[in-house]
């Protein structure tokens, strides 16, 4: 969720006066794509490429990484900046640390995927990478063990609920995207005005698996007290980790990693 809480200001003003359509001003500061070929694309050792057709014809690209006899399978939900090329730790950390095989993609927009996100756009891309992910593993979509860092968050939260998950895991993540806007920007109708929901505390009660949840006390993009609201809603069982002076964009700390390899045992 990188700079979009002093670009909500912005986009707040110029929908009030008139300037400017909110919802097109919007989508370009909730979704921050870098398109390749920003980053690094060498691709992490033992990975392969993922070629994923979003439900409406939109091409996406994504990296696999796969486990000898995995004792779990992830699909892995970025942030709302970058592209999958920050992965690449991840990519090569699961299978060795977690013994489980993990997929990261780019929604549309992002990197080598096509097309222009939002939100409908994204959920949808994250239904088809899954739907990728469960024919090359030969699992059932369910059997797969979601895990969303920030507004990938959301989006694991969305397809969980809806359709359940083996477990789920969120990191530095929201109740809302209105929600974070409005911590923000108490003063303006910031609820009212945006488009973009990604409604987790609406949503997260109507999954009834396992959930790991991690947040940075110092997270000063996504308020900590937001991450604490949604694990409350949440339903057993379920865990929380604080991490004490984790900022939102610093890497998963040793008492996380330390959780999950416990959670994905179990």
């Amino acid at each position: 969720m990188r700079r979009v809480v002093p670009a909500l200001l912005v986009a707040s003003a110029a929908s009030l006066t008139g300037c400017v359509p909110l919802e097109k001003v919007e989508n370009r500061l909730v979704y921050q794509p870098a398109a390749y070929p920003a980053g690094d694309w060498t691709p992490p050792a033992g990975t392969e490429d993922a070629q994923i057709a979003s439900t409406d014809g939109v091409s996406l690209h994504g990296w696999f990484s796969a486990a000898e006899r995995p004792r779990a399978v992830v699909l892995f939900l970025h942030g709302n900046a970058g592209n999958v090329t920050l992965c690449k730790d991840l990519l090569a950390f699961f299978p060795e640390r977690f013994h489980a095989s993990i997929l990261a993609f780019d929604y549309r927009g992002y990197g080598r995927s096509e097309g222009s996100p939002n939100e409908l756009g994204v959920l949808d891309d994250a239904r088809a990478a899954r739907r990728w992910l469960s024919q090359r593993c030969g699992v059932a979509e369910s059997d797969i063990v979601l895990m969303g860092h920030s507004l990938g968050g959301g989006v694991a939260v969305d397809l969980a609920a809806a359709d359940g998950a083996r477990g789920l895991v969120l990191w530095n993540t929201f109740t809302s995207l209105p929600d974070v806007g409005k911590s923000y920007l108490p003063l303006l109708p910031v609820r009212s005005l945006m488009h973009n929901r990604l409604d987790s505390l609406a949503k997260i009660g109507a999954y009834r698996g396992p959930l790991l949840q991690a947040h940075g006390d110092s997270d000063r993009i996504v308020p900590f007290t937001l991450g604490r609201r949604l694990f409350a809603a949440a339903n057993e069982p379920k865990q929380f980790v604080t991490v004490c002076g984790g900022r939102h964009n610093d890497p998963p700390s040793r008492e996380f990693l330390d959780a999950l390899d416990r959670f994905l045992s179990r």
